[in-house]
Parts: C-alpha cells; structure tokens; sequence
C-alpha cells in the first residue's frame, strides 16, 4: 500500500468510477466520487455483457444482484434475416460458478452498484463537477463548482467518452472518431422463445434480441451512415419500424409491431477512442471510456472500464510510491483494451464494408479467447 494515497477523488460516477470507488473503499482508502447528473442516472436501455464483465462484477461483489435481476444467455443464436437458423454459438462460463454471458437494463446495473458505493462508505456528491484542479508533488487541489475545495493524493478520472479531465490533463490526446455505424436499441417484452441472445444477419444490417430479464429484452439494430447525424426524437419509432421491415422473419415482425413510444428507443453513432499510455500525469489517472472507448461489437466496453478500477486498484495496494503503481496499472491494462477497442472496430468496418465474413469471425472468437483470460 502506497502511504501518500489515503484520500482520493474519482470525477464520474459512471461504471468505472462507480468501480473504482467500491474497490478503493475495501482498502481503506478515503473516497470522494463527484457526478455532474443530480439524479445519478444510466443513459440506455440494456447492456450485454460477457463472461469477463461477469467475473469483474464477483470481484466487485454484485454478481448475485445481477443473476437475481439480470439475465444469463447461455449462447448466441446467429439467423438467417427469413428465420432459418445459421449456427449457435456458446457461451462458456469462465470459472465454476461464472456464467458466460447476459445482459441486464442499464438502470438497473447503475443502481445496482450506486447501491454498494454507499454501503463501501464512499463520500457521494452529485449534481455538479469540478471548476479546476491544481496538482504538485504533494497531492492535487480541486476547486468544485459549488464553490468548496479540498485536496486528494489522487484524481481518478471516469468522466467518460468526451472527458473534460483528458481535455484538461493531456489537450493533445486523440479525440474520440466516429465509425461509420450506429445503434438502435428499443426495449421490449422478452419473447418466449428468447432462452438466448438472437441475431438476424443481412447484408447490410443486422438486428438482434436479448434478454435482460425474467419479462425485459432490449432489440438491438445496427445501421451504417456515412454522417454522424442527431435523429429528432419523434422520427425514431418510425425510422426503427421501417429499418426492421427488411427482417421478414416472424419473430422480428411480432417484435416490430411492439415498438411504440413506450419502448425507450434511441439511436446511437458509434464511436472509438484509443489514448496511448501512459494514462496517468504527476498524481491524475485516466481509467474507462476516458481512455479506451470501444463500440459494442465485443459487448466490452462497460467491462474493460470495470477491469480498470479492479486492476488500479489492485495495482495501488502492492506499489511503495504512485508512479510506479499507476505505471504499472497502464501495462496491466494496455494491450487487452488495446484488442478491445481495435477488433470492435475492425468488426464493424468489416459489416460496413460487406467484408469477409470468415475474418468476422476469427476475429469474435479469438477476441473472446483472449477476454476470458485472467487480468
């Protein structure tokens, strides 16, 4: 354990902050998380996640809340856009007691950990963010825009895809890069017939369902636009409905019928970000979408960011001194975020393109591969 590290400040009280905050806590450390939404909300509908992101949440201590209100696939069923069956794909557990993959509404996941923040003990402020901090060998002053200010041995940024803190610490960084490609996600009643994740493959879209629930799905639906564009939120149902007309198979048109104004749709451009190591400045570290922010090919990205916070702050507790410890962690964490975000984008500009299909899916398999190893 580092002795200079007794109070630190986690900016974001997404997944990873979230994250950091439960771990950090386990160790004694005194924790501040700040979050600019007063109400502490998840944007989105469902979230899939696969094996590694299950293992990650044991670490935390919330696996049994996600089997209890969550949902475990078993494996992917990969569809003909008429409905015949192409192939199932398995899902195998990564350890005795860890399934291999589900999903669960985002809201829920959030309140979920938002939940065992508090019970860690973390100081919660919400509503509002910092308005500047000034750093030294000694620790970091922060001003917050409520007026107060305190000093930390440690900021840790989880502020997300568009990071004021990564702005601010490294202004040269790369920006997040839009794909080419987009999401729709709309939430609907779980089909009888959805023991597993399902996916209709076309030639240009593909559309899929998974359960996140007992009587929850979230419909997913990828569509390629050379523009990244703003949708007014009256014109999404349609545009959704008339997107799921080129998915004659029965399932998908019951499933379209259901859409309505109640079913949360939205559309999501799609965008990467890979921040080159090292992820840290003097006593300020970058962790999440801050620094690696991926599409959800690999269903990955809420996992990477939580094996960040898992890793940090393993990482903290066996250094003497905070360069080599935040050193370290960026190593840990590098390649396998690395892989992450580069196959999530290779798959999608392979959809775009029409591409190799084989080359698709080497890259899905050894991509799972390589998340079901240890970090």
């Amino acid at each position: 354990m580092i002795d200079s590290v007794q109070k630190v400040l986690i900016v974001g009280g997404g997944f990873s902050g979230m994250s950091a905050a439960i771990q950090l806590c386990k160790q004694g450390i005194e924790t501040h998380l700040v979050e600019i939404d007063a109400n502490w909300r998840a944007e989105g509908a469902g979230i899939s996640v696969g094996g590694a992101t299950l293992r990650a949440f044991k670490a935390l201590g919330i696996l049994d809340e996600f089997l209890e209100q969550g949902s475990v696939q078993p494996a992917l069923e990969v569809i003909a856009p008429t409905g015949q069956l192409i192939q199932t794909i398995p899902n195998p557990p990564v350890g005795d007691d860890i399934p291999g993959g589900g999903a669960i509404m985002r809201p829920v996941l959030a309140k979920i950990l938002s939940k065992k923040v508090m019970e860690a003990g973390a100081k919660v402020r919400l509503g509002y963010s910092y308005s500047s901090m000034v750093q030294d060998a000694d620790g970091v002053s922060v001003k917050f825009e409520d007026g107060s200010d305190d000093r930390f041995d440690l900021v840790i940024g989880a502020d997300g895809v568009y990071s004021n803190t990564r702005e601010w610490l490294m202004p040269d960084a790369p920006k997040p890069r839009y794909t080419g490609q987009g999401v729709w996600r709309a939430v609907l009643p779980r089909p009888p017939e959805a023991s597993n994740t399902m996916m209709w493959v076309g030639p240009k879209l593909k559309t899929g369902i998974n359960p996140m629930s007992k009587d929850q799905a979230y419909l997913f639906l990828t569509e390629d636009k050379e523009v990244k564009e703003r949708i007014p939120e009256e014109q999404m149902v349609p545009m959704l409905k008339k997107l799921l007309e080129t998915f004659p198979a029965p399932l998908v048109q019951t499933m379209a019928a259901q859409i309505d104004d109640s079913s949360q749709v939205q559309w999501r451009p799609l965008e990467g970000l890979l921040v080159p190591l090292p992820w840290f400045q003097g006593r300020v570290v970058l962790i999440g979408d801050a620094v690696h922010a991926t599409t959800p090919h690999l269903a990955s990205g809420a996992c990477i960011g939580i094996e960040d916070a898992i890793v940090l702050a393993e990482e903290l507790a066996s250094h003497s001194t905070l360069n080599n410890a935040l050193t370290a962690f960026g190593e840990r964490r590098w390649e396998r975020c690395r892989m992450v975000v580069e196959n999530s984008g290779r798959l999608g500009q392979i959809e775009i393109e029409g591409g190799d299909k084989q080359e698709h899916g080497t890259i899905m398999r050894e991509s799972m591969q390589a998340l079901a190893q240890p970090i």
